[in-house]
Order: C-alpha cells, then structure tokens, then sequence
C-alpha cells in the first residue's frame, strides 16, 4: 500500500455510514496522515473553520441534511481554495463542472490501497 513519508498532512473524511467513516479513516491514518471525521457537511464545515492545517476534503456525495457532498466541496472551495476536494459515491458519478476544477473522483467500492493513492496523488 502507498504509504506517506512527509510530515503529517491533515485529510478531513465526511461520511455519514459510521462503519465507511472509520475504515477510510483508519486506513489513512495507517498511511501516515492525520485524519479528522465528520459524519454531514454541518459538522465537516465546523471542522474547516476550526482547522487551518486541511489539506483535503475527503467526501460523499451523498448526505443526508440541506448539503451534499458536492455543494460541500463547492463551499468548503470557495471558503479555503487550497483544500483540496476528492468526491466519492456508489450511486452517481459527478459531471465536469459539478465541483471544483483541481477535483476529483473516486467511486464507490474502493478498496484501500486505490483510496490511498487517490489522495497521495491529491497531496503530493
């Protein structure tokens, strides 16, 4: 598996499926990031607001609440343009022009080692 040897580099993980959450969580944590949770878009904007060191909005697109995971990644842009955005879903795929432009995709299932290299390639 792609393993990260800089310094540690935050990745906020926004997914409400708890179990989803925490093995994408604790697989980047295992590939040597730091990783916060958030289980909608209310919780993962406080997160960016509390936070200045984020370096990558990991999330659904699929939510429940009044954002998905694409109005999301356009607000979390607009607010903090260096985050990067990385999307991911079982049941649609986003269209170009959906969410940011230095976006990108991931669907759902993933396994570990895809999802690892997706955001290496993101931060690196």
């Amino acid at each position: 598996m792609t393993s990260l040897d800089e310094s540690h580099q935050t990745v906020l993980v926004v997914e409400d499926d708890g179990l989803v959450r925490f093995d994408t969580a604790e697989t980047l944590r295992d590939a040597g990031f730091e990783v916060l949770e958030a289980g909608d878009a209310v919780e993962a904007l406080a997160e960016v607001e509390q936070r200045g060191d984020i370096r990558l909005l990991f999330t659904d697109i699929n939510m429940p609440g009044e954002m998905d995971g694409i109005q999301l990644a356009r607000k979390v842009h607009q607010l903090h343009p260096a985050i990067q955005v990385l999307l991911t879903s079982g049941k649609v795929r986003p269209r170009n022009g959906e969410f940011p432009d230095d976006g990108d995709f991931i669907a759902k299932p993933y396994s570990a080692a895809s999802m690892t290299r997706a955001v290496c390639r993101m931060l690196a």
